[in-house]
């Protein structure tokens, strides 16, 4: 879901408040993407948030001279504002690979949501006017949806287990984003995603007298909700602090690094503590633009991209288990489930939601692996 796409998703759309564009959707902190990105419900969030991010990427290429070599210079657009660790983490790797391919490469940057939403820059890399992006899982939906079963609920229990399956199925992710068009540079986390209301959530009943919204337009989150029997109330990011304020609604799920930065929490006296999702996000860059440059650059791009965003994710885990401290300081009560059957319930309407969205968002076989993968995983823990 992609309220989990958004740190990225959160910040920026402090940053654009006045403007009169919808704001991005996910599951981010989009339910499911969100922190560093747009929230996704799961993404995710980050990332989302949501992050949250979007990239525009154009390569010039100038006839080189006996002196000169030719030069692709990468337009970089996100919903991250400047300033966050995010932004920080993306200009390190600017200046690196600029540095490493003495300036055979280049990114220039747009932060801040300036090129549009994340369907938006989609959209443009598509045509042709942009060609990379930092995307939350609602971007990623829009290029790459198979890569959207990573946002689904209660799919992980910690994130042990999300790097092992991201680390054992890379080759399928990569290969996923290849067959779309597109060349995957580093995965960018954006956290854990929330139920966050005015009443306690120990167990899925707990759930039936909200008033929840849901990111309008996400399928992952729809999927979930359906799963918890509870019809949510879809409206877009812009909306939700009015509402919850005139009491339209009186819950939400989010990264606890966007709640803050929205001021949904001043709003709200629980959180459910047993996350519902982990929100994830991505940069990318066109495969078409990724081809045109040579085979030591695309080696610089693909290893600087690895650990740079590797490191992000580090720090995008770290800055909500920050916020998580101060929610508790803000007196938002994080509420454990009232006991082992209220976990097995709630995952197996993870499992049920995840079911119902095979053949629609990924295929039976992808979704095996990483239930498989995950199995194992856990079987070698014991």
């Amino acid at each position: 879901m992609n309220c989990f796409n958004s740190k990225l998703i959160a910040n920026s759309e402090i940053v654009n408040r006045t403007r009169k564009k919808s704001a991005p959707r996910y599951f981010a902190a989009s339910l499911f993407t969100t922190s560093l990105f747009a929230p996704s419900l799961f993404t995710t969030s980050l990332f989302a948030i949501s992050l949250l991010t979007t990239s525009l990427f154009t390569t010039s290429l100038f006839a080189a001279s006996p002196a000169v070599a030719a030069q692709t210079v990468v337009k970089f657009a996100t919903l991250a504002p400047e300033g966050t660790a995010w932004m920080k983490t993306m200009r390190q790797f600017s200046d690196e690979l600029a540095a490493k391919t003495q300036g055979r490469v280049k990114f220039k940057i747009y932060p801040g949501g300036v090129s549009g939403d994340e369907k938006d820059v989609a959209r443009k890399i598509r045509l042709g006017q942009l060609q990379a992006a930092g995307f939350t899982g609602v971007g990623l939906g829009e290029i790459a949806p198979e890569t959207r079963v990573l946002d689904t609920p209660f799919l992980f229990k910690n994130p042990a287990e999300i790097d092992n399956v991201y680390k054992m199925l890379d080759a399928d992710f990569r290969e996923i984003f290849r067959s779309r068009g597109y060349i995957l540079l580093g995965w960018t986390e954006v956290g854990n995603v929330y139920i966050f209301a005015n009443t306690p959530v120990r167990n899925p009943s707990g759930l039936q007298g909200v008033k929840m919204w849901i990111w309008e337009g996400d399928p992952i989150a729809e999927a979930t909700f359906a799963a918890m029997k509870i019809k949510p109330i879809p409206l877009s990011i812009t909306d939700v602090m009015t509402s919850l304020q005139t009491g339209m609604i009186n819950a939400v799920y989010s990264a606890p690094a966007t709640v803050i930065p929205l001021q949904w929490y001043t709003k709200m006296k629980y959180a459910m503590a047993l996350p519902i999702t982990t929100a994830s996000g991505a940069v990318v860059i066109s495969k078409k633009v990724f081809d045109s440059i040579s085979k030591e650059d695309q080696k610089s791009l693909l290893e600087l991209g690895d650990r740079h965003f590797r490191a992000l994710t580090t720090v995008s885990r770290k800055d909500n288990e920050r916020s998580i401290a101060t929610l508790k300081k803000e007196r938002v009560e994080f509420v454990e489930p009232s006991g082992p059957d209220a976990v097995a319930a709630f995952e197996r309407m993870g499992e049920e939601a995840r079911r119902s969205l095979v053949g629609k968002l990924y295929s039976a076989g992808l979704l095996g692996k990483i239930e498989a993968a995950l199995k194992k995983f856990r079987e070698g823990k014991k």
